[in-house]
């Protein structure tokens, strides 16, 4: 069997792939940056594992014998999820390698923000001292928290954001309140969590539904002062309309570790604006969670080509019942 990683972005050992061990696999790297190209060396794979590349509905359609895609990490929005269904090819994901990084990035870029740490090492490097005593900076106790998407990784950010003092309130129509009870969520709607949150942090998939789900009108119906982390996919945030919104004053600052485009235009308005802390979508690296990452993903894959079932689908095949 023939196994194609689309991305020379990470590099596997052999003792990452112990779990194909048995399975007589041919593992092939390729630089899938082109439809054409993922064909090129893929069109005869039987399982593909994916990092960013976009696998559409014409990479989907050139598959001829692909049991299996699975994603390196949590987001699965590249991959053609009803093409791969109708040809009968598992979609799955690793949810669990790196959520934790996730979480303390969110939080990392939320006190980063509202401590103006970047501002303050600015001055120090420039004249060796900085003017610390800027409106707008508050203790986390007399702050509310906001997460949106009570997923594993919300739920963590939720739990560190309570430990430092914040008062927690979050928004996920598939959560119930007795789901968040025990970390001290109070559950709200999507406008009362927009208009109470000091700092609102959004981890939510990005889906037709959640395309610039922060959008002008959105901002402007966030707390004057407020700050906005997105860790999780840059569609979710008209930046442009968050620009404004940092330039005007109306908020105190973002946190943005995702974006539209990556890697980002020159032309980004974002990239212009002081009171915004940028990462390079690094939230969820260290290490340990790389390894963890690669060690899963090729244990998903190995999973689908012995003819089980995946651990973590993301679809659902025919015949196949409720899988995940």
């Amino acid at each position: 069997m023939k196994v194609v990683c689309t991305s020379k972005l990470i590099e596997f050992s052999d003792e990452d792939l112990r779990a194909y061990d048995g399975l007589d696999v041919e593992f092939q790297v390729i630089d899938g940056s082109s439809e054409e190209a993922i064909l090129a060396g893929a069109a005869d794979a039987d399982a593909l594992i994916v990092v960013v590349e976009e696998i559409s509905r014409t990479v989907i359609e050139g598959l001829g014998r692909c049991r299996a895609i699975t994603r390196c990490g949590i987001g699965f929005d590249t991959v053609d999820l009803d093409a791969a269904t109708e040809h009968g090819i598992w979609v799955s994901n690793v949810p669990d390698a790196n959520y934790r990084e996730v979480a303390v990035h969110a939080i990392a870029l939320t006190l980063a923000v509202q401590r103006r740490l970047p501002a303050l090492d600015a001055g120090m490097r420039s004249s060796g001292w900085a003017d610390w005593s800027v409106p707008g900076v508050h203790r986390p106790d007399v702050q509310t928290f906001g997460v949106y998407g009570l997923g594993r990784i919300g739920r963590r950010v939720a739990e560190i954001a309570g430990s430092l003092g914040y008062t927690v309130i979050g928004h996920d129509p598939a959560v119930r309140q007795p789901d968040v009870a025990q970390l001290g969520v109070e559950l709200v709607d999507g406008e009362e969590l927009l208009a109470r949150s000091d700092v609102l942090s959004l981890h939510v998939p990005l889906l037709e539904s959640t395309r610039n789900v922060i959008d002008g009108a959105a901002l402007a119906r966030m707390k004057k002062g407020a700050v906005l982390v997105n860790v999780s996919r840059g569609g979710l945030v008209d930046e442009v309309a968050l620009a404004g919104a940092l330039r005007s004053g109306h908020l105190f600052g973002a946190g943005i570790d995702v974006f539209e485009s990556e890697p980002v235009d020159p032309a980004n308005p974002l990239l212009t604006c002081e009171a915004a802390v940028l990462t390079p979508h690094a939230a969820h690296w260290s290490e340990e969670s790389v390894d963890e990452l690669k060690r899963k993903v090729v244990e998903e894959s190995a999973r689908i080509l012995r003819g089980e079932a995946p651990r973590t689908p993301v679809n659902r095949l025919p015949n196949h019942g409720s899988v995940g």
